[in-house]
């Protein structure tokens, strides 16, 4: 692995200053480093990838500077309208470095959820006019002669580039395990999803975010003996999970539909809840596990606890307790009031970081986890 204080002079020496971007698992130790070390005039983690371009956009703009812009290849598709309509030569002309953790990389092994999006990536760079290189090196003299090419060309061309980052090169592959660390919050994401399976009608339909949870609501399942048919399990797309919840409820009046959130996933596409909360729908509950972080991506802070989203729930239509639990007993009470309002319901839970070490990857097919869902909802019909 490339020494994340060694990246960062060489990309400072370059004339690089300012980042910002959505943190990534192969980049992970590269995105440590900047919320440790840089300030917020030097380093800003965005929602979404397409508010990290525009918000890169706006600094080169005020200072001349190129900017560097990390994320995952995933996440290009969010940042493709600023790259196509802002940045790119024919519109406004303007210089960015995008360093961009290639999962699903050809000739690697990844889940089935990257693997297309890893085998597309350069094509899509291609049919944007983004110039790119390959880092898929430790060596100093040649990661030094990716980092002068992206410089240079970014300032002569005017134009973004990109530097695609295959895994073991700016993370160790390593993550601590965050429950070790000491916090003043008491539950766990595990403990709130557990309270919130045993408190909703037994027929719920659940969609469980990207990351952890989806992890833990499969293990939850496992240790009361309970199906996973009723359960949707939204392993890619970050910060649809809601959008295909709220779907789900109209489709099926029936049965009440809980979307499981993160924190990080309801910031990135944070209009939905505008969607969602301004509906006829009284069938859905949208809660958001949050605990102030990217959690599986190293865990990176995110803005979630500064902000108040009770209150933005509030005043877009949703109803609240009117305020954020962060107790096993204050969520059983929350879960009770809400069942009883005849509105879409939001939640917003506290919880500390961290997983337990021992809970095991998810390791389900996607489809069947599909048709399993389908025949559930099937039966009401």
């Amino acid at each position: 692995m490339i020494e994340p204080k060694k990246f960062y002079s060489y990309l400072k020496d370059e004339g690089i200053n300012f980042y910002s971007g959505v943190p990534d698992s192969l980049l992970n130790d590269f995105c440590m480093f900047l919320s440790n070390n840089l300030g917020n005039e030097k380093h800003v983690i965005a929602a979404n990838e397409g508010n990290a371009v525009g918000i890169a956009a706006g600094h080169y703009l005020a200072t001349g500077e190129v900017p560097l812009v990390y994320m995952q290849n995933s996440g290009m598709g969010n940042a493709l309208n600023p790259l196509i309509s802002l940045t790119n030569k024919e519109t406004y002309s303007i210089p960015v470095i995008l360093l961009i953790g290639w999962r699903g990389a050809p000739g690697t092994i990844d889940w089935a959820h990257h693997e297309k999006q890893g085998e597309v990536t350069p094509e899509l760079l291609e049919l944007l006019d983004i110039p790119y290189r390959e880092l898929n090196t430790e060596i100093d003299k040649d990661v030094l002669k990716v980092i002068k090419w992206a410089t240079k060309t970014a300032n002569v061309t005017n134009k973004p580039v990109a530097i695609l980052v295959r895994k073991g090169i700016l993370e160790k592959g390593e993550k601590k395990d965050l429950l070790l660390e000491d916090s003043e919050l008491t539950m766990s994401r595990e403990d709130a999803i557990e309270v919130v399976v045993k408190s909703v009608p037994k027929d719920s339909l659940f969609v469980a975010t990207t990351g952890r949870a989806t992890r833990e609501i499969y293990e939850v399942r496992n240790k009361y003996g309970m199906s996973h048919d009723q359960d949707f399990l939204n392993v890619g797309s970050m910060g649809h999970a809601s959008s295909i919840a709220i779907g789900l409820a109209i489709g099926n009046k029936n049965r009440l539909v809980i979307c499981l959130d993160g924190d990080g996933a309801a910031l990135m596409h944070m209009g939905s809840m505008s969607i969602i909360g301004s509906s006829d729908c009284t069938n859905i509950m949208h809660i958001i596990l949050n605990n102030g972080a990217h959690e599986s991506v190293g865990g990176q802070p995110s803005v979630a606890h500064k902000i108040n989203f009770t209150g933005i729930a509030k005043n877009i239509g949703y109803h609240t307790i009117g305020n954020s639990v962060n107790t096993k007993e204050g969520l059983e009470v929350a879960i009770n009031n809400l069942l009883k309002a005849e509105k879409p319901k939001f939640l917003d839970i506290h919880i500390r970081k961290g997983i337990r070490s021992d809970i095991p990857k998810l390791d389900v097919s996607l489809i069947e986890i599909k048709n399993n869902l389908m025949k559930e909802i099937n039966k009401d019909k």
